[in-house]
């Protein structure tokens, strides 16, 4: 069996022991993301939609960053959306700043009714690049 080890990005460790998940599993020269929003360092949502999107998205590469990666290593990723319909251009005007070039991951957007208190969350997979 693969050996599987948590990660944690700096800081945010006591916001995942109380609700007993990993930020992220590194597998092999995988890492699978937990879903990450845009909440405060205290866990509480980011009011403002725009800005609870940008921290959602530094909150994953601080994931990322704990695991050994970053954005560029991405292959597939799954937002969640409470209202798509009226926030799909905020997420790709922030997507289009983050992606800019290609090859751009998959992605896969899905509309929920609720997200514990946000109202945009996203996951990923990614492969932790080699060490020379």
């Amino acid at each position: 069996m693969t050996q599987r080890d948590a990660i944690f990005p700096e800081g945010r460790h006591d916001l995942y022991t109380a609700q007993t998940y990993s930020a992220a599993i590194r597998s092999g020269d995988l890492l699978f993301v937990s879903g990450q929003v845009g909440s405060r360092p205290d866990g509480t949502p980011e009011p403002e939609f725009a800005a609870q999107v940008r921290l959602a998205f530094a909150n994953l590469a601080a994931t990322l960053r704990a695991g050994g990666c970053g954005l560029d290593d991405i292959v597939d990723v799954t937002s969640f959306h409470t209202d798509p319909e009226r926030q799909f251009a905020t997420v790709m005007a922030v997507k289009a700043e983050l992606f800019a070039a290609p090859p751009y991951p998959n992605w896969t957007a899905v509309g929920v009714t609720w997200l514990a208190g946000f109202d945009f969350e996203i996951k990923v997979i990614a492969r932790i690049p080699a060490r020379a």
